[in-house]
């Protein structure tokens, strides 16, 4: 399994719990105090720090938390290790883990904080608040009698408050337009998906496309889901789009290759210090096998992400197009403790088909490792293909015989640059006051009476076509402060209307609203589909 751990640690600093253990035990050592015997070089190095610990606990002089040294000793410990294992506190854990699982116990809605004021964008469909009567539009005001309206309250804590065990209840007091007085909802939190597979859609008569976000439990069930349906709309030839996928399950990754593979074809191996080589082979019972396809990847995707893109790459079974990935090749086992904490160490290392183990480098530290991305940037990696440093002493072959490299990350076949055509000074300031997104929301707020028909994306843009968005959103944005710039308004004028247009849809609708507009946006989308569309079948 590839993680990432999205919680921030609050280390104290190693220096110190050296400093107060050394200390500590030199001074029980020099006081003449019997209770403790020497036991020469016989202790285990477990041994030594549990006795440590214990001395402290039991005699040093000021009374300490011995649980929180021990809480932030850890993860000072773990920096000697490589980048990914990582410590896990019991408080964390279940936000940690919860979006790899595919559920929360929640109340189903997807908020914004527009005005200080959390306000409903979706109702998720077959959820509490749809049982409720809860619609897209509405204003929580309070919960379970907290008021959380124009007090700026923090939007992790607001969802702190909603979310909940499964089948435990909760009171939502809401405002709705129309109505002077608040309506008060007793809801009971209910299983709430994490969806995996943000869109899957027809990019023509017969090329789908389908966007993936993770790799979770439910991923491959999602995505087999996805499949299907673009299947009996008439689907040849697949766009598989893995960009800021930073990897998950390991499990799912294969499972989702198979469906590609011819029989006995090798997906990915693994192997440790401690762990055997483990194969993992293709059975030849996917139902993709013949299907043209082409895989999009960037400096974001990474571990899972990385097994996929790396096994067609290597298997000559697909092209793969974008930037070089993340450069992930370390697999995590999640260990659980007594307390509830818990424990990610990595075990092995994976090796694509051809024998590349995927991970950069990490003996830098985790600073150098994780700026690794803005150093690309800086150096031109992301904007020109001459650029990639690729380790040309690490050179292995595909299945018919093509060079790739190794080193860090999967370097595509077809590299596409960063778009940066028609990003101006006017935009940027837009976009660094999320100006755009806040307006598309309340265009649609304010016409929601109109717009709650339109069920796809074509009526939306229908809807829009006779309607002069633009010059109501640079009066919007000259109220919020950002002064119209003439020349930076024509220079970006497609990219502001098309993005409003796609947040409306998506604001309506989902995602299937959102990824068909946007997609004019998006060169590296358009490039993978010329490709894929001129592949044979």
């Amino acid at each position: 399994m590839g993680y990432k751990n999205s919680k921030k640690a609050v280390f104290l600093p190693l220096i110190i719990s050296v400093s107060i253990v050394v200390g500590m035990f030199a001074g029980r050592m020099f006081s003449g105090n019997n209770e403790m015997v020497a036991t020469g070089n016989n202790i285990s190095t477990f041994g030594k720090l549990d006795m440590i610990i214990n001395m402290i606990d039991h005699n040093y002089v000021d009374t300490v938390d011995s649980k929180k040294m021990v809480e932030d000793a850890i993860p000072e410990l773990l920096k000697q290790l490589d980048p990914h294992t990582v410590y896990i506190s019991a408080k964390d854990f279940e936000d940690v883990t919860q979006g790899l699982r595919g559920n929360f116990g929640g109340i189903g809605v997807q908020f914004i904080m527009y005005k200080d004021t959390v306000t409903v964008v979706k109702i998720i469909s077959g959820g509490p608040s749809e049982k409720g009567g809860l619609i897209d539009g509405d204003r929580i005001v309070k919960v379970n009698d907290t008021l959380i309206a124009g007090v700026k309250m923090n939007q992790d804590k607001i969802m702190e408050m909603m979310r909940g065990e499964i089948g435990t209840n909760v009171k939502i007091s809401i405002k709705r337009k129309g109505i002077k007085n608040l309506l008060h909802k007793n809801l009971k939190r209910g299983s709430i998906p994490i969806t995996s597979v943000d869109i899957s859609y027809m990019m023509s008569e017969d090329v789908g496309y389908i966007k993936i976000n993770k790799f979770a439990m439910n991923t491959y069930q999602e995505f087999m889901i996805g499949i299907e349906k673009l299947k009996t709309l008439g689907m040849k030839k697949l766009v598989v789009d893995l960009r800021t996928n930073t990897g998950g399950y390991m499990g799912a990754a294969i499972n989702m290759i198979n469906e590609f593979l011819p029989e006995k074809s090798l997906i990915v191996y693994t192997q440790g210090k401690a762990q055997a080589r483990t194969d993992y082979v293709a059975n030849g019972n996917g139902s993709c096998k013949d299907i043209p396809l082409v895989v999009i990847i960037d400096e974001g995707s990474a571990s899972a992400s990385e097994i996929f893109a790396g096994a067609m790459q290597d298997n000559d079974r697909g092209t793969i197009v974008g930037r070089r990935s993340f450069g992930k090749g370390l697999v995590q086992e999640q260990r659980r403790l007594p307390d509830g904490s818990a424990l990610r160490l990595t075990v092995s290392r994976y090796y694509s088909p051809s024998g590349r183990c995927i991970q950069k480098p990490y003996d830098e530290g985790k600073v150098s490792y994780y700026s690794d991305i803005a150093k690309r940037f800086m150096h031109g990696e992301l904007s020109e293909k001459d650029s990639i440093h690729n380790n040309i002493e690490l050179k292995y072959k595909t299945v018919k015989g093509r060079t790739v490299y190794g080193g860090g990350g999967i370097t595509p076949d077809v590299f596409v640059p960063i778009d940066t055509t028609g990003v101006s000074m006017y935009l940027r300031r837009l976009m660094e006051k999320n100006l755009i997104y806040r307006f598309s929301f309340s265009y649609v707020d304010a016409n929601r009476h109109e717009m709650k028909g339109l069920k796809d994306y074509k009526q939306v843009l229908n809807y829009l076509s006779n309607k002069d968005v633009v010059s109501e959103f640079v009066d919007y944005a000259r109220k919020d402060g950002v002064k119209i710039d003439k020349k930076g308004l024509k220079e970006s004028y497609e990219i502001i209307e098309i993005r409003l247009k796609a947040y409306m849809a998506r604001h309506l609708i989902d995602d299937s609203g959102f990824y068909p507009i946007i997609r004019k946006l998006d060169n590296t989308v358009e490039k993978a589909f010329d490709i894929v569309n001129e592949s044979e079948l």
